[in-house]
Formats: C-alpha cells, sequence, structure tokens
C-alpha cells in the first residue's frame, strides 16, 4: 500500500490539536508589545503541541495557528458544523463543479489588500503542496479571481461540500510575500486573523500582538505570549502559580488540583481509539486483528484513565457529534477471531496527551492477557508520526479529532481509513471500504450524506484495522482573571477577539 506522510494532530485536538512545551514568567521573548498596558493586557497561553513543521499551515501547525487566532480561511465552521462566513461573506454555486466567493473588505497583516487574486494564489499554493493538506485529500481544484470581490473556485469532480471544506485550518489565505520563500510557508505576519505573530522560539514560544485592522474589530488583548509545554503537569501548575492565563489540555490527573471555577470541560469530537497496522506484520491477519479487537475491554478507559472526562466508545464518531448515534449501524463483514500465535507486537503512542501513554499500557496488559506479547514505544508526538505514517509499528493508540480537517464527516474515512489516504496510520486498503466511502463522497444531501457516513464506518470497524477506544472531553485551565476563551467541539479556536483579562 502506498503511504502518505502528513501530520494530523491530532493534533491529532488537537491532535489536534493545540501546543506545548516549557514556560518561563515574564516575558522575556515577547514582541514589542510584552507586558501589561492600558490597551488590553496580554494573554499569557500554554499549548500542548510545540510546532512540528516549521509552521506550515499544511499540516498539523495549522490548528496551532488557528487556536491562536492567527490564520483564517474563506470560511469557518459554526457551532452546528456547518460553514459559515470568514473572509468570504457569502458564497454560491454555479454549476455541479464551480463554487463562487464573494469576498469582505479585509487587509493581510503586511497591510496588502484581500483581493480575489491573492485569495486564489494562496489556494493555488495549497493545492501544489506536497504532500497535499488533509482537507483536499482526494480532490483536485483550481481558483480564480472572478471579477473585483469574487473568486470562482472549480473542481474537478462535484464537491458538494467545498464551503465545509474551505473552513479547513489548512486552507488559510495568506498573503503573497508567505510564499516567497520557495522551501517553505512563512506565516509569520502574512495572515489575517485579529493577532498577528511577531517572533517564533522554535518549539518554545511565540509572540504575538494585536493586528488593529483586523476586519472583525480590534481584539481586546493586546496581544498573547505562547507558550509550548508539552509536560501536562507543568502546564497545569504554571496556572495554579498565576504563570499562565490559559492552559489547554489539562491532564485528567491534574483537573482536580484546579478549582473548579478555573477548570473547563467540553465535550469534543475527539476520539481515541487503536489502530492496527493492516498491510504488514502480525495484524495483516483480520483474524488476529478480530482477536485484538476483542481482547479490549473498552469501558474501561472513560470510566478509570479518563475519570469521567470522557465517554465510553460507540464508534468512530462519539456524542459529541449529535446525529451519528441515531444512524450507527452494526459493523460488516468481521473476520472470526484467531487465536494469537507468539508474535511480538510493536504497539507505540506519544505523551503530549498525557493520558495516552496510561490507555496504552492499559491496552498492553490487555492485549497480553489475551496471548500476544507487546512491546511498547512512547515518545513525543513529532519524533513519532513519520514512523506511524509509514506502517513501522503494528498497533497505534492515536487521538483523532474526526471533524477537525474539513468538518465533514467523511473526509476523516476517506483521510484516514482508504487506500490512498493520507494519514492512513491503520494501513487499511479494502476494496469495500473505499467503495463505501467513494459513495459518501458523491452526496450533496446532509442527512443523506450522513447516512452513507455510517455505512462507511460500519464498514471499517468491521475490518477491526480501529478499535475505538474512548470519546475524549478537553479540560481547558482558565484563570479567573480570564473572559472570552472559546471553547470549541472542534478544537480550532481558543481566544478571539474579545478574549481578555
Amino acid at each position: 500500500m502506498r503511504s502518505h506522510r502528513r501530520s494530523r494532530l491530532l493534533a491529532p485536538l488537537l491532535l489536534i490539536p493545540l501546543i506545548s512545551s516549557c514556560f518561563a514568567s515574564g516575558g522575556d521573548d515577547s514582541g514589542s508589545g510584552s507586558g501589561d498596558d492600558a490597551d488590553g493586557s496580554r494573554l499569557r497561553v500554554a499549548l500542548a503541541f510545540p510546532p512540528a513543521e516549521n509552521l506550515s499551515p499544511y499540516g498539523a501547525d495549522a490548528t496551532l495557528l488557528s487556536r491562536l487566532a492567527v490564520t483564517e480561511g474563506l470560511t469557518a465552521l459554526d457551532a452546528n458544523g456547518s460553514a459559515a462566513p470568514a473572509l468570504a461573506e457569502s458564497w454560491r454555486r454555479d454549476g455541479e463543479k464551480t463554487w463562487e466567493f464573494t469576498l469582505r473588505d479585509a487587509t493581510f497583516q503586511d497591510g496588502t489588500d484581500v483581493t480575489p487574486a491573492a485569495v486564489a494564489d494562496s489556494l493555488t499554493h495549497a493545492t501544489d503542496a506536497e504532500p497535499a493538506p488533509a482537507a483536499l485529500a482526494g480532490v483536485t481544484l483550481t481558483a480564480e479571481a472572478g471579477g473585483e470581490r469574487t473568486v470562482r473556485i472549480t473542481t474537478s469532480a462535484p464537491d458538494p461540500v467545498l464551503p465545509l471544506r474551505l473552513s479547513s485550518p489548512s486552507l488559510a489565505v495568506l498573503s503573497a510575500k508567505a510564499y516567497a520563500d520557495k522551501n517553505r510557508v512563512d506565516p509569520v505576519g502574512t495572515a489575517t486573523g485579529p493577532f498577528e505573530l511577531t517572533k517564533v522560539n522554535g518549539a518554545t514560544s511565540a509572540s504575538l500582538d494585536r493586528f488593529d485592522e483586523y476586519w472583525g474589530g480590534r481584539a481586546q488583548a493586546s496581544g498573547i505570549d505562547a507558550r509550548f509545554i508539552a509536560d501536562g503537569t507543568a502546564r497545569a501548575n504554571a496556572l495554579r502559580t498565576g504563570e499562565l492565563d490559559i492552559a489547554e489540555a489539562v491532564p485528567v490527573s491534574q483537573a482536580a488540583t484546579l478549582d473548579k471555577d478555573t477548570r473547563r470541560d467540553t465535550a469534543t469530537t475527539r476520539t481515541t481509539s487503536l489502530l492496527l497496522n493492516a498491510s504488514s506484520g502480525p495484524f495483516e491477519d483480520a483474524g488476529l486483528r478480530a482477536a485484538a479487537r476483542a481482547a479490549v475491554d473498552t469501558p474501561v478507559f472513560a470510566k478509570d484513565v479518563y475519570e469521567g472526562y470522557a465517554d465510553p466508545s460507540a464508534g468512530i464518531y462519539g456524542p459529541a457529534v449529535t446525529w451519528a448515534e441515531g444512524k450507527r449501524t452494526a459493523p460488516v463483514g468481521r473476520a472470526a477471531a484467531a487465536k494469537p500465535g507468539g508474535d511480538t507486537i510493536d504497539l507505540a503512542t506519544y505523551d503530549n496527551r498525557p493520558e495516552l501513554p496510561e490507555v496504552a499500557q492499559v491496552v498492553k496488559q490487555q492485549l497480553e492477557k489475551a496471548g500476544f506479547k507487546v512491546k511498547l514505544t512512547v515518545r513525543e508526538y513529532s519524533r513519532l508520526e513519520g514512523d506511524a505514517l509509514e506502517g513501522k509499528f503494528d498497533a497505534f493508540v492515536l487521538a483523532r479529532n474526526t471533524l477537525l480537517d474539513t468538518g465533514d464527516p467523511v473526509a476523516v474515512l476517506a483521510s484516514d481509513y482508504t487506500c490512498d489516504g493520507g494519514f492512513n496510520i491503520a494501513q487499511l486498503c479494502d476494496k469495500d471500504v473505499d467503495a463505501a466511502v467513494a459513495e459518501a463522497e458523491k452526496i450533496a444531501d446532509t442527512a443523506k450524506r450522513q447516512d452513507a457516513a455510517m455505512a462507511a464506518e460500519a464498514r471499517i470497524l468491521g475490518s477491526d484495522a480501529v478499535v475505538p477506544l474512548v470519546h475524549q472531553r478537553i479540560i481547558t485551565g482558565v484563570a479567573d482573571s480570564v473572559q472570552g476563551v472559546i471553547l470549541d467541539p472542534y478544537e480550532r479556536t481558543l481566544v478571539g477577539t474579545g478574549t481578555r483579562r
């Protein structure tokens, strides 16, 4: 099977999702606007994942940029999971393959205007990126200026969810200056959001200043001092001691150490799953995948590992995807469980999300009880992802936001579980799964598309290449003095124009 390298955190939430590393109070690394001032205090934010791709908008770092309110696309994702206006104030379909987007009056952070030509150029760079952003998986599009305020986007095949697709953080619109270096895309000072990146200190910290010309109104905070703190305990401690205003992804183990009014838990569209390598190694055998699935006692994860800050597994989509439960059908095509033959299973996960090593340890114990031999590897996500995407592990515990990339329930299935999927850690290549996903991708009607997504989910679950374990709630630490933090179930946003202290 062909392997396509693609960062997705997940951040994996946020992958998503999401950012982190060491925090030092004070702001020695902050930009020109560091410190409190009479025009709005700066926000001190800790994120759980460090930049993994030099802040490229085309991979996992895209969510980092959107959570810090740096970047925007033509559309956004509203609370109901529908496309909402962003840089485009309206849109309409012109035939089966073309959409026309009308731009609002907006300015890039480098002072140039957001024009149809600039938007078309930015989207063209995204389509030419290698590998392509996950939001464009299986999609070929061309963008061109269509008039003084309009952009016309044409796809090679009908794409009924294009406005939803364009809400992806990986399709953020940047100015021409961002593409000056042919070897990388630079979002520093080239985006359109209410906060402008002014300084990036590798994987340690970043400084942002308010962008006063933001089309949506002036942000109430004068800037953001962001720290990337991989250690969840360190994030919680820094919030408790007053070094932080906002700490994302507080570990379950630390939740009780925060005052009740300081911790906010939000149901998310993130599902933690056990992915089994279906193309090589022991789990190429569907019978052994079935044996592994049968060995995993899923209710224990929500109750014990997540201490109630999660929901028991229901499928690829959890309860935050409110329409899914009523449409869910039984898995299709499951093989009979085989007896483990003594092979050693290489199981891996990452520690940016502190519950995952414990989840993996429980999985290891359960598999060993069933007769498997298991070797567990735990690393920081950026040091693990490449090997996972290349199929170097037999099993992988992943926290994946199912609606992060596009908001379309079919998109995650195409990306994660089809032969040519760009984030196919399970290495699944099944003609019946591909056919079910392809059928779902053709459907424009929302309810019918959801039905088709659930039919495809039944096929995927029937392959036993993925064993959903738990649906996460994310705990955000928010200081008493802070207002306006955005608790987003899709994990795309965290701060906005109204976030302040």
